[in-house]
């Protein structure tokens, strides 16, 4: 995950009356209540960028998704030793492997190149998830991933973190509904007391053809779920792209994000390819 910089606007001071005297102690408090609420909002994860579906790698089975992702219009100003995402390129390498028929895990490298810094290691990954099977009949197809992370201080405050994200799908038709409500924390680092934030995401898919699906996607990230963060600092980030079939076992997925607040990254192209082998 990468925290957010968010930068503030002063509208000025009354001309006139008491107020002239309060307004500099005034605007000093609200930069830095606006500076705090900046550092405990996280932002939708821009290393992989993905709505994640109900179905595992089959049993014995190996999937290699390289994520590669570039931030067109992100943040500006280092927050903490947090370095802007203004221009960053990522590029992720993603492996799972089907342990079973209902249970896989991946690991992960995670890499990075910035504009200061030039090409970096920005972290490692390891993810198990579990999915229900399709026999018990649920009214909607269910699986849950955990995350465990242990990213830089350059790209995250905090030296491990852990993702919970339950995997609501249903299909209707062409059309398929997939729901990711994911709880995020630090488990080691300066946010480790604050607890759970809310990071919900969505994906609506509609299949044009046998090759070709067309989605929009949403990510945000709102805050501690025991007291959200105003709207100004929360994260919308929406995507349109599709995925596209290549052969049996090779998916391209594509797509390209704008943000709704200038909490997060406000344009971000992504691409991920997916072989099955």
């Amino acid at each position: 995950m990468v925290w957010l910089q968010s930068a503030s606007t002063s509208r000025g001071c009354p001309r006139s009356g008491a107020a002239v005297k309060t307004c500099p102690r005034a605007s000093v408090a609200l930069v830095a209540i606006g500076s705090q609420l900046a550092t405990t909002v996280r932002a939708q994860d821009p290393f992989e960028i993905q709505i994640y579906e109900y179905l595992t790698v089959p049993k014995g089975r190996w999937n290699l998704e390289t994520h590669l992702n570039y931030t067109a219009r992100g943040t500006l100003e280092y927050a903490g030793p947090v370095a802007p995402t203004n221009h960053q390129t990522h590029l992720t390498f993603e492996l799972t492997r089907g342990i079973t028929d209902l249970f896989e895990v991946a690991g992960y490298l995670v890499t990075a190149y910035r504009p200061d810094a030039g090409a970096d290691f920005v972290g490692w990954r390891l993810r198990p998830r579990i999915r229900a099977p399709e026999r018990w009949r649920l009214p909607v197809k269910l699986s849950l991933s955990t995350e465990l992370g242990f990213p830089r201080a350059a790209y995250e405050q905090n030296s491990v973190t852990f993702e919970l994200r339950p995997i609501i799908e249903r299909p209707f038709g062409r059309v398929q509904v997939d729901l990711n409500p994911v709880l995020a924390r630090a488990l080691r680092g300066p946010d480790a007391h604050k607890g759970w934030d809310f990071e919900p995401g969505a994906r609506l898919a509609f299949g044009v053809s046998h090759a070709l699906d067309l989605s929009l996607e949403y990510y945000g990230a709102l805050g501690p779920i025991s007291d959200l963060a105003p709207a100004r600092f929360q994260v919308h980030q929406f995507f349109t792209g599709g995925d596209l079939q290549l052969s049996t076992d090779i998916v391209l997925n594509f797509g390209l994000g704008l943000g709704a607040t200038d909490a997060g990254n406000r344009t971000v192209v992504k691409l991920r390819l997916g072989w099955l082998f």
